[in-house]
């Protein structure tokens, strides 16, 4: 049962990823059907975004009231509601407001989940969850494709993966029962902490915490490189390398990809390499694929750049969620955890509009600059915090968290 519930807590994280790389593929066509600047999709983006961080923010007291299960429900509920709006919207004003309830529906159930399987289960599952997020983050892409190329119908992409979603929802529904009985019934030990608290963690406040702010810096740029480049890669495709939008689409799926099969793989490579190792090989695995956007090259190497970046960033964003108890301590971890979501959703919210702002006003051609200064900035201040934690003699401690898995 422990299992079965833990397949559901995936296809949850599913559900996640479906919508999250459908604007970017889709806008291209959308800009055209609208006649609407560029940039626009950068607010359509911030608006979704905006609505993840306050929810996200919050959903410690509505989780604590009403429970990971009806939460998780109700919030996919929204996401699908949301998408079946995009289908229907006639204008710009109503993509902004189905915008709303799509990026609360996603809040609240990510970081409720992320703490679930933070707190029961090792770094491989943590790994796993969100190589799930990108099955849905690569399914999206390709859906929308085919409906692009066959009838340059962005819209009924957008009610098929509304449909999918309305399908999840029923699941989740029918599945309420299993979350009381499990928590009731499992013998799944709570990670009592891979650590001790640090000892001056203990009366201070979590941003006082030595190391805090450039955990925050990290997941700041790490989110901003995750989604420009998943906003702003096909129309840099598009009218740069001057692809079909259609194939544009696709070779976006492909970066989505390689996040995903990156997880998939990281859940085991977490068995002999530990985290901070893989955050630092894929960050600079990422460097290398923004470096092959930026250079002037045939586009096959823009290919293999969205790909390397997908696998360079896979292990990243999991593993540094995992680090965050033996980073910061047993007292504040939590409180750590939400400031981190929080500011991942910021650098989602301001960074890809900020491109966007800007991409209007000169060309869409500074895109891999910006991706190759992102994915540096985020190496820089996550060495920074590891040459931190080395002197505070945190760096090399073991994972000894206690789980049923």
């Amino acid at each position: 049962m422990t299992i079965f519930l833990l397949v559901i807590i995936y296809l949850a994280f599913i559900s996640l990823g479906l919508p999250d790389s459908l604007l970017g593929v889709a806008w291209p066509v959308m800009q055209s059907d609208f006649g609407a600047p560029l940039d626009t999709a950068g607010f359509l983006f911030m608006t979704i975004a905006g609505g993840t961080i306050i929810s996200s923010l919050v959903s410690g007291k509505v989780i604590n009231r009403f429970g990971t299960s009806k939460v998780t429900v109700v919030s996919v509920l929204m996401t699908a509601g949301a998408l079946l709006g995009f289908h229907f919207a006639p204008s710009i004003v109503w993509l902004v407001v189905c915008a709303i309830p799509l990026g609360l529906g996603a809040g609240a159930v990510d970081a409720g989940l992320n703490d679930y399987v933070a707190t029961h289960y090792k770094a491989h599952h943590m790994s796993w969850l969100h190589c799930f997020w990108g099955v849905g983050a690569t399914l999206g892409p390709i859906i929308m494709a085919q409906f692009i190329s066959g009838q340059s119908s962005w819209r009924n992409g957008y009610f098929t993966i509304a449909g999918i979603q309305f399908v999840l929802v029923i699941i989740l529904f029918l599945t309420l029962p299993l979350w009381n009985r499990v928590t009731k019934t499992s013998t799944i030990t709570v990670n009592e902490e891979r650590v001790d608290d640090h000892e001056d963690a203990k009366d201070v406040k979590p941003l006082q915490i030595k190391g805090v702010k450039l955990a925050l810096i990290s997941f700041l740029f790490y989110c901003g490189v995750e989604s420009t480049v998943g906003l702003w890669g096909s129309s840099f495709l598009v009218n740069v390398k001057e692809l079909d939008a259609a194939l544009a689409a696709q070779w976006v799926s492909l970066y989505y990809g390689g996040i995903t099969i990156g997880r998939f793989i990281t859940g085991f490579i977490t068995f002999k390499i530990r985290n901070l190792t893989l955050i630092r090989m894929g960050q600079l695995i990422a460097l290398v694929g923004a470096a092959l956007l930026f250079l002037p090259l045939p586009s096959t190497f823009s290919l293999v750049g969205f790909i390397m970046i997908g696998l360079g960033l896979a292990p990243i964003f999991p593993c540094m969620l995992h680090e965050t108890p033996t980073r910061f301590g047993k007292k504040h971890s939590q409180t750590i955890m939400g400031y981190q979501m929080a500011v991942a959703y910021t650098g989602s919210t301001l960074m890809p509009p900020l491109l966007g702002f800007i991409a209007s006003h000169s060309t869409i051609g500074i895109f891999p600059f910006c991706i190759v200064v992102f994915v540096a900035a985020m190496l820089l201040s996550s060495e920074k915090l590891n040459s931190l934690l080395k002197k505070q003699g945190l760096l090399n401690r073991e994972d000894t968290s206690s789980t049923a898995f």
